[in-house]
């Protein structure tokens, strides 16, 4: 059964079939040869999606785009570059600085880097930065999205895992301020070879102004996350304010969303929220041909045979991921191997919460690397570059995410000190 299903998901993948119908296509194959009733792919299918904390994706989703439509995007641009603009390469710092900030609205690394690309990009352009490390960088940015809560990303782990989605979004906040960090360390050194320009001198008046301008964008994600963090509400209720806010900031305060334009957001989130929940709902198939053949088991069997030792687990676990996030789409990726890793790693003495987040911050740096990085394709799509370009501009940027990633793998603090401190973990 095992080679039925490598061969049914490597074919139909090289194929070029959509992720979504991969899965479906290969637990359906192997679902006939098993003998099992075929009603079991539409219960499977059903069942994958049936979910409450699983409502939180198509919130998260509408309230992003709300935001990027009521004004949020540009106010935290300039807030951003208020802050950061007086250093050298001080539009690139503002990219990523916006990308911290918005990450805490949309959770989602596509919704970044479509909404501050399209403002920066060509703004960088302007400023004299070259086309494609503009591009590289902002597809590189916009993976924060998924790693300083809310995310998405994290909500389907929670859900496919049974671990705390408000735990795994405690976890995200040090280690997205130090992927941040990362990456500006990067554009400081390409600042001093490509000598690139600084906006404008430091004004805290000017930061200031700015700041009571995205005062309600900054908000947004206090209340979000503070709900959640404090136990006001679960993450899912937490997304439903988040969309009752982000249309009020958006039509009554700032009064640049327009009852024309609420169609539209309606049917590009309906669009988005219906392919990842196509993807979830096929993987789910899967997921269970998998289990029903007895194969975690088999894997995990194969690791301890292999080695007991945690962190050489780790270190095999990471370059399995980094490879799988080139070419697998980040939540197909998490519905499939985390119910098969995570209880290996339990084994092994990783905590669940620990090795969540490792798995969530490994798989985002998937959305940036080739052939299938989604942000990169957002970047060539904004600057009409192929991806041949950006992926050549952008591996200084991958090489400093993955530096955050092992500091997280092997410095379990980083991801588990404020879980701890706000209870999470007992």
């Amino acid at each position: 059964m095992i080679t039925l299903i490598v061969l049914a998901f490597s074919i139909t993948f090289l194929l070029g079939v959509p992720i979504a119908l991969v899965l479906g296509i290969t637990g359906f194959v192997c679902i006939l040869a098993m003998g099992v009733p075929l009603q079991v792919v539409t219960q499977r299918m059903f069942t994958g999606i049936d979910s409450f904390p699983l409502m939180a994706v198509p919130f998260f989703i509408l309230a992003g785009e709300l935001m990027n439509r009521g004004g949020t995007t540009i106010r935290i641009i300039r807030f951003a570059n208020s802050l950061v603009g007086h250093i050298k390469g001080g539009l690139a710092h503002s990219n990523v600085v916006a990308n911290m900030f918005f990450a805490g609205i949309s959770g989602s690394a596509i919704a970044d880097a479509s909404a501050i690309g399209s403002i920066l990009i060509p703004a960088m352009e302007k400023s004299g930065y070259e086309k494609d490390f503009s591009a590289a960088l902002t597809a590189a940015a916009a993976t924060i999205g998924p790693i300083i809560p809310p995310s998405i990303i994290m909500v389907i782990y929670g859900v496919s895992v049974g671990v705390s989605i408000g735990g795994l979004f405690a976890a995200g906040f040090i280690p997205g301020v130090l992927l941040g960090l990362a990456m500006m360390f990067t554009i400081f050194l390409e600042s001093r070879t490509r000598n690139y320009p600084i906006v404008e001198s430091f004004s805290l008046i000017r930061v200031w102004k700015e700041f009571k301008g995205a005062f309600w964008a900054l908000l947004s994600p206090l209340i979000i996350l503070g709900g959640i963090l404090f136990g006001v509400f679960t993450p899912t209720e937490a997304a439903a304010v988040a969309v009752v806010y982000s249309f009020i900031v958006g039509k009554f305060i700032y009064r640049e969303l327009k009852w024309r334009d609420i169609p539209q957001v309606l049917l590009q989130s309906g669009i988005t929220v219906a392919s990842i929940l196509l993807i979830i709902s096929m993987a789910n198939v899967f997921a269970w041909v998998i289990a029903a053949n007895l194969i975690p088991q088999k894997i995990a069997s194969a690791f301890l045979a292999f080695s007991h030792n945690k962190y050489i687990f780790l270190l095999f676990v990471n370059i399995f991921l980094l490879v799988v996030g080139m070419f697998m789409e980040t939540g197909a990726a998490i519905i499939i191997l985390a119910p098969i890793l995570a209880p290996i790693a339990a084994k092994m003495g990783v905590h669940p919460l620990h090795f969540g987040f490792m798995m969530v911050l490994n798989l985002a740096i998937g959305m940036v690397t080739p052939p299938v990085g989604v942000c990169l394709f957002v970047s060539c799509g904004i600057t009409g570059l192929s991806l041949e370009k950006v992926s050549a501009a952008v591996y200084k940027f991958v090489i400093a995410e993955i530096f955050v990633l092992a500091l997280v793998t092997y410095f379990e603090p980083i991801s588990m000190f404020l879980p701890k401190l706000l209870g999470f973990i007992r």
